[in-house]
């Protein structure tokens, strides 16, 4: 069925195994930085208010999560006498950045899936007439042209789906840790 579908089946092949790889990374680093993130969240209202600023330092740069590099991001910056606010903001988009990295790529092989099958359809089709026009009569040759077609197309559909799927879970995941970066940021705003 694989090579019926015709040459474009090995690009839906390769954007298939993309939004694969792009997933698990997406998965692992996700699992990395949100590692913990509720009870740190957590920990941290209270040691800021109740510790030095150097102790709830060392805490948060033990954690590892995303969460704990932006709030060290602005303690350091408030021991050492620096712009807390600046601190705070370069660190949060250093996260961001890093939490919506590879997502572009998912966004784009949902729409380029489809195409592709299209492109498998006109290929079909242009071969399915000039086997028409060469072998009149012969309709079992004229319809497995229109098959390939038909192949490329569901596959290319096929693949836009499993990339949205995969592309709308981590916009949610990527979504709920930015809020989770707000909270940190507005919290060691106020302690500062």
């Amino acid at each position: 069925m694989f090579t019926k579908g015709g040459p474009v089946m090995y690009l839906l092949l390769a954007t298939s195994i993309a939004v694969t790889v792009i997933g698990i990374e997406r998965l692992r680093f996700y699992s990395y930085v949100d590692s913990g993130s509720e009870n740190f969240l957590h920990d941290l209202r209270g040691r800021l208010h109740a510790q030095n600023l150097q102790d709830v330092l060392i805490y948060c740069r033990q954690e590892q999560n995303c969460l704990s590099e932006v709030a060290a991001s602005g303690i350091s910056a408030a021991i050492n006498g620096e712009n807390v606010e600046n601190a705070l903001n370069i660190a949060y988009e250093d996260i961001a950045m890093k939490l919506r990295a590879r997502l572009n790529y998912l966004s784009m092989i949902v729409t380029l899936s489809p195409l592709l099958g299209l492109l498998g359809t006109i290929a079909g089709m242009i071969e399915s007439f000039n086997i028409f026009s060469l072998q009149a009569g012969q309709p079992l040759a004229i319809t497995g042209g229109i098959g390939e077609a038909l192949i490329a197309t569901a596959t290319g559909l096929c693949v836009a789906i499993f990339a949205l799927i995969v592309h709308t879970y981590f916009v949610q995941k990527l979504d709920e840790m930015l809020a989770k970066l707000d909270k940190t940021t507005a919290l060691v705003r106020s302690a500062l």
